[in-house]
This record gives C-alpha cells, sequence and structure tokens, in this order.
C-alpha cells in the first residue's frame, strides 16, 4: 500500500515543477513510482489532478483547490516534526511531575522556583499523593518514588539515599523514659507508618540489612509520615520515618533522636523513575540533572542538625 503522505509530497512536487521526472529527482523517486502515488491519490479522491498529454502536463480546476490543503497539511506535518525533533534537545512545554505527598511539599516545590528560572520555557504541573502512579495510563512525565524498588520496566535514577531516625519529643522521652536498645521499643507508645512494606505500622527493622525485625504497637497509625511528625512533636510517642521528614524538627529541638544498640536502615533510596524510550525529552532529562545537583552530594536534610560529633557520625 502506499504512503499517503508521501502521495501529497508528489502531488505538490509535481504541481511545483510540472514535471514528472523532476517531482521524482527532488523526492528520490522514479518516474514510475510518481505516476503511481498520483494514480493512487487521484484513485482516493476520485478526480483528476492534471491533465496528462504526450508533451505536456497541467494541473485541473481540482488539483488546484487541493493543492492548497495538500501544501498546509505538509507544511504543519513539518512543523510537528520540527517540534517534537526540538523537544529532544530544549525543555520547554508541560512537565508533568508526580511525588510523594510530604517529600513533594517539602523538598520539590521549594527547588521549582529555581528550576523555572533556568528553564523558562518549561511550565511544570506538580501532582502530590502517595499511591504508585501509572505513567503510561496517566500521562506523567516522570515520578518520584522512594524505598525499594519493584521490578518494572521503568528506568529509574537515583537521586539520594532515604535514611531513617528514630525520634521523640523531650516532653515524650521525659514522662516515659529514653529506650536504650530495639528491645526496649516493645515497651513504647511506637507510631506507626501503614505505606511501608518494610518498616511499617507493626514492625520496624534495622540492622544494615534491614535483618533485626521488631514487633512494635502504639495509639495511633497514619498512611502520612507529616501526620505522625506532628503527632509525636505533641508528645504522643515514637517515630521511626525518613529524615527528609524528620529533619526540620530535630533542628529545632522539638524532637530528639533516639539512639539504639542498633543502626537505623537506609530505607532504599530516592528515584526518579520514568518510561524506557531511547532519547527521553529533553524536559525529563533538564530536571533529573537538577535533582541530581541539588542534593549531591549530601541532601540538604541529611546535613548535620546538631553539633554533637556522635549525631554527625550517625547521621552524615
Amino acid at each position: 500500500m502506499l504512503d499517503r503522505l508521501t502521495g501529497l509530497e508528489v502531488f505538490v512536487r509535481v504541481a511545483g515543477s510540472g514535471s514528472l521526472s523532476a517531482a521524482g529527482r527532488s523526492l528520490g523517486l522514479s518516474q514510475s513510482m510518481v505516476t503511481k502515488h498520483l494514480a493512487a491519490l487521484e484513485a482516493r479522491l476520485g478526480v483528476s489532478l492534471f491533465h496528462r498529454t504526450t508533451r505536456r502536463l497541467s494541473i485541473t480546476d481540482a488539483g488546484r483547490n487541493y493543492l492548497e490543503s495538500a501544501e498546509r497539511i505538509l507544511s504543519e506535518f513539518d512543523a510537528a516534526n520540527s517540534s517534537v525533533a526540538a523537544d529532544r534537545f530544549e525543555p520547554r512545554g508541560m512537565l508533568r511531575l508526580n511525588v510523594p505527598v510530604s517529600f513533594g511539599t517539602r523538598h520539590i516545590a521549594p527547588l521549582l522556583a529555581e528550576f523555572s528560572r533556568r528553564h523558562p520555557k518549561l511550565q511544570v504541573e506538580l501532582g502530590l499523593n502517595d499511591r504508585v502512579v501509572d505513567l503510561a495510563e496517566e500521562g506523567w512525565d516522570l515520578a518520584v518514588r522512594i524505598g525499594n524498588l519493584a521490578d518494572s520496566s521503568l528506568i529509574a535514577r537515583r537521586f539520594a539515599p532515604c535514611l531513617m531516625a528514630v525520634a521523640a519529643a523531650p516532653s515524650y522521652l521525659r514522662a516515659h523514659g529514653t529506650p536504650r536498645t530495639v528491645a526496649d521499643l516493645a515497651r513504647h507508645n511506637c507510631l506507626g507508618y501503614t505505606l511501608s512494606r518494610t518498616t511499617n505500622a507493626e514492625r520496624w527493622t534495622f540492622g544494615n540489612s534491614a535483618e533485626i525485625k521488631v514487633d512494635v504497637s502504639g495509639t495511633l497509625r497514619a498512611n502520612n509520615g507529616d501526620a505522625l511528625v506532628a503527632a509525636a512533636v505533641a508528645g504522643q510517642g515514637i517515630i521511626y520515618q525518613p529524615t527528609f521528614i524528620v529533619a526540620d524538627d530535630l533542628r529545632r529541638g522539638t524532637l530528639v533522636p533516639i539512639m539504639l544498640d542498633q543502626p537505623t536502615g537506609e530505607f532504599g533510596g530516592i528515584y526518579g523513575v520514568y518510561l524506557p524510550q531511547r532519547n527521553p525529552a529533553a524536559k525529563v532529562r533538564a530536571f533529573i540533572d537538577f535533582m541530581i545537583e541539588q542534593l549531591a552530594p549530601v541532601p540538604p536534610w541529611d546535613r548535620p542538625w546538631d553539633r554533637s560529633p556522635e549525631l554527625r557520625a550517625r547521621f552524615s
């Protein structure tokens, strides 16, 4: 089956040159192939586009009327191709970015002003939710995911580690004492996060390889880390949360880090993920490069929040 777009190009070139052979040379086609494309186009339209004699070729009234539309279609097609090609090299258009609520509010949104200054032709649509979105089905260009990534066909770039900290308010520790070992946590009010498969509302993991599992319980479970931090600051109990959520309160002293006999785990990492493609759009590459620059070599929330050498060694 002959390509319809090539048929339009053949028609426009023949109309411009008045010659089948000249049109063929400009398109790299034989004269017989030019003739086949014209015949197929006329058959689809049900009209003759050219008057043909052995010595002369001239455009018909129907062909003249059709020429303007054909030229417009080819021009729009070339413009669309140029636009897509430009997207590979210049960040522009709309970047649809999906991120977890707490991380997006605390650490993505404050960076977007600088990102926009660097890339003024880009607009960002920021989607905030904690569910795992389907990038292809929902039309997201890029998603930030935290933890241990499930096997998938998505391309992942690591932005930063995701360290964990055990913490409580000074008022809670004065009232209930400070746990010294992971076993002590069983006697404390531990506020649990419900969405994690690794360190969840009922079991916290410790050790360099998350090999130590401790059963915990408490009076509050939530599917949002900021809600647990707020409850902990109010003195309700102990939390085990990523440092990107608790760092500000640790610096302010509204939460105190608890040093136990086992190291806190590393909850996978913080990644940017996108659909596999040979040449990802420039807007996706630009945001990934920007995030790596902003978070390397140590993300701002993991820079020491206390002058204590012990804390610096533990969390920096």
